[in-house]
Formats: C-alpha cells, structure tokens, sequence
C-alpha cells in the first residue's frame, strides 16, 4: 500500500472527504498545479490532529492549503497530502461585543460580510483578497494601509504533532508579509480579532471603495495569485517591472499583467515552468537595469 493510501483510508474513516490524485489546478486561483496524492477537507481539531499524526508515524509529507491564492503548484503535483480545512474551520462567531471568533478556514470575504452586519470595523482592507483566514494571518495579509497583525487579537493552532496552542499578538512576530507561522511549523485553526463598532452603512462604504479601486487596477479577469513580488524597500515593484518594460512581457501561457505589472496571470494555459521562467526573467531585468532585487512573495510548492 502506498503511504498516502494510508491516510486516505483514515479519512475515510473519520468522514472526511478524501480524493486521491486530485489536481491542484483545482485548488489554486492561479489555475495550475498536477495532482496530488490525496486531497483530504478536515471538519474539525481533533481529526486535523489524528491526521497529522499518521502523517508524522507514517512518514508522509502533508502542507495545509486555504484558497490556493498564493500558491504556485508545481506541474508534477505533490508526493504527499494535500490538507484544506472545512467544516468547523470555517466558523465565524462573536465573541463579546468587539471580538470575533473565525475558523482559519473560513474565507476572508466571509468574515468581512459577518463583522460589516455585524457593525465591526477594521475589516475594510481585506475586502477582494481571495485567501483564507488562516492564510492571511499566516502572511499578514495587507491592503490600502491596513494589515491583519492591525486586528489579530491571538492565533489558536495545532503543533505537527497534533497539540493544541495559542499565540498572543505580542508574540506573532507579524512584519511585512510574515508572521510566527512562517517558521514554528504549527497548523493556524483560529483567530480571535479585536475590531471597532461602527456603523454597518459606513462600513459597507468603505469596502465597496476598496472593491472599487481594486478591480480598476488589478487583472481579476484572468487567474492569478495576486501580486507576485514584495514590495522592495523604497520602490514599488509594479512600477520597476513596468519601467524595464516587461509590462505584457510574456513566457509560454503566462504573461505580466498588461494592467498592473505587479501581476503575472495565467492568460492561456499556462504551467507552473511558465510561471516560473517568467518570474526569474522579470528579476534578473529588473536587477540588471534598477539594482533592485526582487523577492518572490509566492509559495511554490
């Protein structure tokens, strides 16, 4: 029996839904990835926890997935299993009068709908970004001048060895696109956010706003995974890809974004090769002409 078999059929047993050689192209916004072992949704902590610990005593690699929003998946797929939280992660609840309770699962557009009727602020900059809860906090998420360390109140999560745990803010180690999670290896499966009562018109306002400004300037009519590069420091890197004049520049099926250089969208067909030849073109262009190194900010699986 292949090792990934063995934790299909434990899902199976737990009720989870599991399906073998499932393509990531399925899971990513980019719309590109080759099929992974097993794709397993888990529906609750302490089947998350018996999950991982077959993984760690059968030696079978795992990573956790939200939206897929940030994530290049490679075109030969993923030797090990693929984990996407559901069912109890992605519940959403009050806490007390300006403190929500959210599953890492749940998508950040539904719990910017729940603290909007539920006249919370704070949320207004995450409107349009397509992650997860738990993805956003695992990269501190940020947008128009707002980031998630600004609401994060603590992170509830479980160790590789299926242990529970809670991180308080002053121990997030948020910064520009980082956090904690970025290196202690344990699984985010909540978030507590401390937000601001409002009223639910001005709020809806200022998210539509921001809806707005996003969908004048970024391609969300192809498949992308957002912006692909950090923002280098004293620079924008939208703006030196599009000064070295790669804006349009593409490889294979994928192509620099004709309206924000920042982006590379999938524009036809394009594989995980395309992706990334395009992105090393784009940074040794950019470097050569501006001095300016570019840090990818995607995960590449």
């Amino acid at each position: 029996m292949d090792r990934s078999d063995i934790i299909y059929n434990l899902a199976e047993i737990l009720g989870c839904e599991a399906v073998k050689d499932e393509p990531l192209s399925r899971h990513t916004t980019f719309k590109i990835g080759g099929k992974a072992d097993t794709y397993v949704k888990v529906t609750s902590a302490s089947k998350l926890s018996a999950i991982l610990r077959e993984c760690r005593e059968s030696d079978v690699d795992y990573m956790i997935i939200g939206n897929g929003s940030n994530l290049l998946a490679s075109d030969d797929g993923y030797r090990g299993v693929v984990i996407r939280l559901d069912g109890d992660f992605r519940k959403i609840a009050l806490v007390d009068e300006d403190t929500v309770y959210c599953g890492a699962g749940a998508t950040l557009a539904a719990l910017c709908k729940f603290a909007q009727s539920s006249g919370l602020s704070g949320l207004e900059f995450a409107w349009g970004i397509p992650g997860t809860v738990g993805g956003a906090v695992f990269m501190n998420a940020g947008a128009y001048g707002g980031e998630m360390k600004d609401v994060v109140y603590s992170v509830n999560h479980l160790t590789p060895e299926g242990e529970t745990g809670r991180t308080e803010k002053e121990d997030l180690a948020f910064g520009y696109r980082t956090s904690v999670y970025r290196t202690n290896k344990a699984i985010i499966t909540g978030v507590t956010l401390k937000l601001k009562k409002d009223n639910p018109d001005d709020i809806r306002a200022r998210m539509d706003d921001y809806l707005g400004r996003r969908s004048s300037k970024q391609p969300l009519d192809f498949p992308s995974a957002g912006s692909v590069f950090k923002r280098p420091e004293g620079a924008y890197a939208g703006a030196l890809i599009e000064q070295c004049g790669l804006k349009g520049h593409s490889h294979g099926g994928a192509q620099v974004s004709e309206k924000h250089a920042g982006f590379i969208i999938n524009r036809q067909n394009a594989t995980a090769h395309d992706v990334k030849s395009l992105i090393r073109e784009v940074q040794t262009k950019v470097f050569d002409e501006t001095g300016y190194n570019l840090e990818c900010e995607l995960i590449i699986l």
